[in-house]
């Protein structure tokens, strides 16, 4: 019977495997929604490496305190420096609207510093008031930032997410020297 087979056969064929995977399909869980999204991204704790981060770092490391819950905390890291003067903090969220947040702070220098952590951000027009203090506006074509530069530390805001939210854990922002 070999070779006689027919373009029946094949239709028959093609349609018990479509069968299978159409039940495969149905059995096999699978969630779409809106929480399955937000649920993708870890949440971290960030308290142990902010501790660690606040004792070596030769600034005072900024965190936010007070935000809502709808803030998650996505990743955390400090870095010291080869030369064991400083390094840069990094600890990024997402928003209550699922958009990305990041604080970034470093005792470098801070063209190239902000250069870097806002993926070649420009300087915008104007200030952002964050509670008594002003905050410069970088625009760019991936992300937006809110910079602010201090004797020995450069703080930046920056991310995905609206001026409006950045400038919100900007106000949320403490830093403290362990």
């Amino acid at each position: 019977m070999r070779g006689r087979q027919t373009v029946r056969d094949m239709v028959l064929s093609l349609a018990v495997i479509g069968i299978l995977v159409g039940a495969i399909y149905i059995f096999i869980p699978h969630d779409e929604s809106a929480d399955a999204a937000k649920n993708a991204v870890k949440t971290v704790d960030y308290r142990v490496e902010l501790i660690t981060a606040r004792r070596a770092a030769p600034y005072a490391v900024a965190a936010p305190e007070g935000l809502p819950k709808t803030w998650r905390a996505t990743s955390v890291s400090y870095k010291a420096s080869e030369d064991g003067k400083g390094g840069a903090w990094h600890l990024g969220l997402l928003d209550p609207e699922q958009q990305y947040a990041a604080v970034e702070q470093s005792d470098a220098v801070p063209r190239k510093f902000i250069q870097e952590v806002t993926l070649g951000a420009a300087k915008a027009e104007g200030k952002q008031a964050v509670g008594s203090k002003k905050w410069d506006r970088y625009k760019g074509d991936k992300y937006n930032a809110l910079v602010r530069e201090e004797p020995g530390v450069t703080t930046v805001v920056t991310g995905t997410a609206p001026y409006g939210r950045l400038a919100d854990l900007a106000a949320a922002l403490v830093a403290k020297k362990s």
